[in-house]
């Protein structure tokens, strides 16, 4: 089980401001902060570090949501926070039935993904 992870950006309180709207709809928010770093969480510690890098290597990073109104308004956020679009809310049955993601692109070009593992709403 992972229990935390860390996201190289450039700009690390850009990023804060990004993440912490896009984030939102699945309940993140900053829960630390430490040296020029950000923890965000939804429960009761962060396991997304926000770490400051030079050259940030893009990643995907999939996020667990609880419905698929939450990935709708996941999307919605992270759009107007500043992401671009990288596949728009839907079902992706190719992946497994009652998949239900969004992606978007964060400022520096990680793509950012709300999942629903449903069987469908």
């Amino acid at each position: 089980m992972i229990d935390h992870i860390s996201l190289n950006v450039s700009d690390a309180k850009a990023s804060r401001a990004f993440y912490e709207s896009a984030l939102a709809p699945l309940g993140y928010r900053v829960l630390m902060e430490f040296e020029g770093m950000y923890g965000l969480g939804a429960q009761t510690g962060p396991d997304l570090w926000l770490v400051p890098a030079e050259s940030p290597t893009p990643v995907h990073l999939a996020l667990t949501a609880e419905s698929t109104q939450q990935v709708d308004d996941f999307h919605r956020a992270a759009l107007a926070a500043g992401g671009a679009d990288n596949g728009a809310p839907g079902e992706r049955p190719h992946y497994h039935p009652g998949y239900y993601g969004a992606f978007v692109l964060d400022p520096d070009g990680h793509n950012l993904e709300a999942v629903f593992h449903g069987t469908g709403e």
